[in-house]
C-alpha cells in the first residue's frame, strides 16, 4: 500500500509542476506585472525561505509599507492572486518611487509557506544579508531585468 501511494506522489510532483503553474497563472490579477517566470518564482521562494531562516524578511502589507517608507532596501515580492486588488495596489508605485525592485509570483499560499508560515502572504520584503548573498544577488539581477509596466 505505501509503495503505491509513494509512486502516486512522485508522479504528481513531476508531472504536475508545470500544469499547476499554468493553473496558477490563470488566477493572477490584471495588475500582476512583471510576473516572474516559473524558474524565477522558484528562486524567489528559495531566497524567501533562506531570508526567513535568518529573520531578514518583512511580511504583510502594513509591515512592508512601513519599512518602505522608512527607506529599507531589498526585493519586494507580491502574490499575484490577491483579491481584492485594492489591498496592495499602492505598493508597486511606492517601490518605483524608491527604486526598489519588485516582482509578482503566482501564488500567495506558496509565498506564505516559503516564509515558514501556514498563512498565505500577499507581500514580502527580502532584506539583503551575508548568509544568502549569492541567492539574493541572483534574484536581484533577474528581478531588475524584468520589464517594468508602463
Amino acid at each position: 500500500m505505501t509503495k503505491v501511494k509513494k509512486e502516486k506522489g512522485v508522479e504528481e510532483e513531476t508531472g504536475g509542476t508545470e500544469k499547476s503553474y499554468q493553473e496558477l497563472i490563470a488566477n493572477v490579477n490584471p495588475i500582476a506585472n512583471p510576473l516572474a517566470s516559473r524558474k524565477l518564482s522558484k528562486k524567489l521562494y528559495k531566497c524567501v525561505k533562506k531570508a526567513a531562516k535568518n529573520k531578514q524578511i518583512r511580511r504583510g502589507v502594513k509591515e512592508v509599507q512601513k519599512f518602505i517608507n522608512k527607506g529599507e532596501k531589498g526585493i519586494v515580492v507580491f502574490a499575484g492572486d490577491t483579491l481584492p486588488i485594492e489591498v496592495y495596489c499602492h505598493l508597486p508605485i511606492m517601490c518605483e518611487d524608491r527604486n526598489l525592485p519588485y516582482a509578482y509570483v503566482p501564488s500567495k499560499v506558496d509565498l506564505g509557506s516559503s516564509a515558514g508560515s501556514k498563512r498565505p502572504t500577499c507581500v514580502i520584503l527580502i532584506k539583503p544579508h551575508d548568509e544568502y548573498k549569492e541567492a539574493y544577488d541572483e534574484c536581484l539581477e533577474e528581478v531588475t531585468s524584468l520589464p517594468k509596466p508602463i
